[in-house]
């Protein structure tokens, strides 16, 4: 199988010495993830594309790391072969195109590159001729074709263009640098993320823990997600900071009204020492201008001005349904929608248009000693090693045996689908979204084991359980 990645326009432009500059580091990138698939995936680097070629049982694999790596905009699934004359053009083409166009439309279009002594207009002509004669068309349309049959021909190496699929885009990951995002696990802080993974910026999570070990362990289940699908050719890690004491602080030094803006300003602070200290340079966050109290204009600007460090929004002009529209998209609305929430501050009355000198006197009164033993206390560690350190830490009991429990599959239909696992008689399936709902309705005379595919979604939705009181619950982990 033979796959022609084409690049993101905006690659295209830039001049030569940038240009090749992403091209190679998209080729590292597509490299490091397909050789975990299997090594004897080749890639070959040109100047305007990429080729992959990989055994035809590889195939769904390795379209699924192309069409989720920055910096593709297209993947064309193509048949490979050589030909010399027209004729032999002609003949391959009519292998497969001959039965695409019974009964339709179709027009050819070829792109040529080298020296031959025919054009590309002539390839076209013969071409169609061609498989005119030998198929069943309804005739041929220039301009609005049931069917294109496409081709490249490079020198004497003809590829015939089986398909076409839509690429992330962006700009190739690790090619603009790195940033801190603040994470929260909701659709914001996740598709901000998302957003600066598709622009080539190389992106490390930071997590600020109220108090909740169970929404701890969701955000990891995002992070790891985001990573996985759209950013494992690089190493990321990921920061909890453990905040319980800066909100005790705050409860004990601020005025109720301004809770709320001072807990940003802190995250920014806390955000901004730990940036330095990994020679990052810039922060990213969720918010989007109105959709809170604290993220009016007058309130994101004091927010601000409590870090000198550079603070990127893109999601500012966006509105709530096309967030969650993007979600859906990229697969983060269900971890979302189920994000077990830890408000340590809630403000009553919370300022709308704060004052830039009542929020300096309210700094300070804040005890600072406080944001740098939570800054030290703070851990790192590598995204590709989440699921060993919830499992290590886990606070449900795990099993690997089966005995009279029911085992609970709370992966995603489409998960369920992909793999199927002998998970015992009398197995249920409820995705993990719809589990807190659906297990009131259970006999809780049963015990219940969770399972997902790595271990760490089981553990989050068995904590959630436990802490709503349900005592028979454990995480399947055969």
């Amino acid at each position: 199988m033979k796959f022609i990645i084409k690049l993101f326009p905006e690659i295209m432009v830039k001049g030569t010495a940038v240009k090749k500059k992403m091209v190679s580091q998209l080729n590292d990138n597509l490299r490091t993830q397909l050789l975990r698939i299997n090594d004897q995936i080749e890639t070959k680097r040109y100047w305007d594309k990429i080729e992959v070629f990989c055994d035809d049982a590889l195939s769904d694999a390795v379209l699924n790391v192309l069409t989720k790596t920055p910096g593709v905009e297209q993947v064309l699934q193509a048949i490979q072969s050589e030909a010399h004359t027209l004729e032999e053009i002609a003949a391959t083409v009519a292998e497969t195109a001959v039965a695409r166009i019974k009964d339709k439309t179709f027009v050819v279009r070829a792109k040529r590159t080298g020296t031959h002594d025919f054009t590309s207009f002539e390839i076209e002509r013969f071409v169609g001729a061609h498989i005119y004669g030998l198929g069943d068309p309804t005739g041929v349309d220039l301009h609005n074709p049931d069917v294109k049959i496409e081709l490249e021909y490079h020198q004497y190496q003809l590829n015939v263009i089986q398909q076409r699929f839509k690429g992330l885009g962006g700009f190739p990951l690790g090619s603009q640098g790195e940033l801190l995002s603040l994470m929260s696990g909701g659709f914001d802080s996740t598709i901000a993320s998302y957003l600066t993974i598709k622009r080539g910026i190389k992106t490390h999570y930071i997590f600020f823990n109220l108090g909740g070990d169970a929404h701890e362990i969701g955000v990891k289940q995002v992070a790891l997600y985001l990573w996985g699908n759209y950013a494992s050719s690089h190493r990321v890690q990921f920061i909890t900071v453990p905040f319980e004491a800066v909100v005790a602080e705050l409860f004990n030094s601020c005025h109720e009204s301004y809770m709320g803006v001072m807990l940003k300003r802190l995250m920014l602070q806390a955000s901004e020492k730990i940036a330095e200290e990994m020679g990052i340079d810039a922060l990213v966050t969720g918010e989007s201008v109105a959709q809170v109290s604290s993220q009016t204009l007058r309130n994101l600007a004091i927010i601000d001005k409590a870090s000198n460090m550079l603070v990127l929004r893109p999601l500012g002009m966006m509105d709530k349904p096309d967030i969650m529209a993007m979600a859906d998209k990229i697969g983060t609305r269900h971890y979302a929608e189920s994000m077990p929430e830890y408000c340590g501050v809630i403000s009553k009355n919370p300022v709308i248009n704060g004052s830039f000198k009542r929020v300096e006197k309210e700094a300070a009164r804040f005890d600072y000693a406080v944001l740098d033993q939570a800054v030290t206390d703070s851990l790192s560690i590598p995204v590709h090693t989440i699921i060993n350190d919830v499992n290590a830490k886990a606070a449900v009991e795990v099993v690997s045996v089966l005995g009279d429990e029911v085992v609970i599959d709370i992966r995603q239909p489409e998960e369920v689908a992909r793999s199927k696992v002998d998970l015992g008689e009398g197995c249920l399936q409820i995705p993990f979204f719809n589990l807190k709902q659906k297990f009131k309705g259970l006999n809780q005379d049963q015990s219940f084991l969770l399972y997902c595919e790595k271990g760490v979604m089981s553990q989050l939705h068995a904590q959630l359980l436990a802490d709503e009181g349900f005592k028979n619950v454990k995480v399947y982990r055969p």
